[in-house]
């Protein structure tokens, strides 16, 4: 067997940006059904934050942090079919992007067409599967709607807004300042709120005459699904997929039942696990971009080594659009 000394990002404890190390790991051949792979660009997303600070528990420290990659096969292991050595290819929900090569199965890959680039699909595979799925899939977005979108210029938010409007909503974000406020409607938001200025409770009820949202996109969690719940349409979907000020609080079903309300917790791992949804899936979103109707900004670049600053910025709420780390 043949073994090569690559340089990755690792936790041997949880905690703040400062826990990660760049270190040597080692790669060694893929076995049946593997591939060695050679990252070119990797995804900086939320729940790498999460898993950094035990936020999401891991039981088998030390690790590579990272979910999203994208890159170059560099070696095909045996019995593996539909791949072969220098086909690129993207991958996400697997934990260990955050290095320079990697061996991972040929059933998480994702092969890359023509038309997509290496940087733009670490920077919208995780993301941009999980805007499928939650306009999709798991509420419907139909034309008449009206969308509200948390953190809606940040990478994931800019994905909700274009496609949510694609499908013909009406789509309302809250966003931090007027630069992002500017960012957001630039990708379909129809009315950006500045969440520290106003009441977005208000603002959204003002917006609807009083009907509420029929769908809110939440990814922030404990700050804003509370007073979510209060500006919720009647048949009303509350689609919660992320907690990024928190986890969310508990919530007593009965008060559901005065508008016959939805609360639902998205999970990507879902829709993605089995190969030829996640195929599908992928097609039409790479399609999509590749066509314009949905455009991925990637307005931060960090080199792998610099990937505890990449953490301090997200976490600051310091970016804007998709963060991709660069091997």
């Amino acid at each position: 067997m043949t073994e090569m000394t690559v340089k990755a990002i690792r936790i041997h404890e949880t905690g703040g940006p400062d826990v990660m190390r760049w270190e040597d790991v080692s790669v060694g051949d893929p076995g049946a059904g593997e591939v060695r792979l050679r990252h070119t660009a990797v995804g900086l997303n939320y729940i790498d934050i999460q898993q950094r600070s035990g936020g999401y528990p891991m039981n088998d420290l030390p690790v590579a942090l990272g979910m999203e990659g994208a890159g170059v096969i560099d070696e095909v292991g045996p019995d593996v079919a539909g791949f072969a050595a220098g086909d690129r290819v993207s991958y996400c929900m697997v934990r260990g992007s955050y290095s320079e090569q990697r061996v991972i199965g040929a059933d998480q890959l994702i092969k890359l067409d023509d038309r997509t680039s290496e940087e733009t699909a670490a920077a919208a595979t995780l993301q941009g599967l999980t805007a499928h799925y939650l306009v999709r899939d798991l509420y419907k977005v139909k034309p008449g709607d009206t969308a509200l979108v948390h953190a809606a210029a940040g990478g994931m938010g800019l994905l909700l807004c274009q496609w949510a409007k694609h499908l013909g909503a009406t789509v309302i974000g809250t966003v931090g300042s007027k630069e992002k406020a500017a960012l957001a409607q630039a990708h379909g938001c129809d009315h950006p709120i500045l969440y520290r200025e106003v009441d977005f409770g208000d603002a959204v009820l003002d917006l609807t005459q009083g009907k509420g949202a029929n769908v809110i996109y939440d990814a922030v969690g404990k700050d804003t699904f509370d007073k979510g719940i209060d500006v919720l349409a009647e048949r009303g979907w509350m689609v919660s997929f992320g907690q990024s000020s928190g986890p969310t609080p508990l919530l007593n079903v009965a008060r559901l039942a005065m508008k016959a309300q939805v609360v639902t917790r998205g999970g990507l791992y879902f829709f993605v696990k089995d190969p030829e949804m996640r195929a599908r899936n992928a097609a039409e979103l790479f399609g999509l971009i590749a066509d314009g109707v949905l455009k991925v900004e990637i307005n931060q670049r960090y080199k792998l080594s610099d990937t505890a600053q990449a953490h301090a910025d997200l976490e600051a709420r310091r970016t804007t659009g998709s963060t991709i780390l660069m091997p």
